[in-house]
């Protein structure tokens, strides 16, 4: 059963939505130029993880992360744990994530 949708739901939640996402893209730009730099100076690239995860209704979106790990890798081709391959810098990076 579902409820039927308000004027707030239907005409002004999503305007309102992009408006306010688009406002903190604006303000927050110069921090995510920076921290991107710093990814790429200290870990190199791929500057951005992305994940496949499954949101609303279990529809499949990519999320984007900065890249806290390198790639090192052990004699056969195979990754190094996870502890290893962790930076001081991927740390603080995860740290500071919500």
């Amino acid at each position: 059963m579902t409820r039927k949708q308000g004027i707030y739901e239907s005409y002004l939640k999503r305007t309102l939505d992009v408006v306010l996402s688009f406002l903190a893209l604006i303000v927050l730009s110069p921090v995510i130029l920076i921290v991107a730099i710093l990814v790429r100076l200290k870990l190199g690239t791929p500057i951005f993880f992305t994940q496949e995860r499954p949101g609303k209704d279990e529809k499949i979106f990519k999320m984007y992360k900065f890249r806290t790990m390198t790639d090192e890798q052990d004699a056969n081709g195979h990754l190094l744990p996870d502890s290893v391959r962790l930076t001081s810098f991927g740390k603080f990076l995860r740290s500071t994530s919500y």
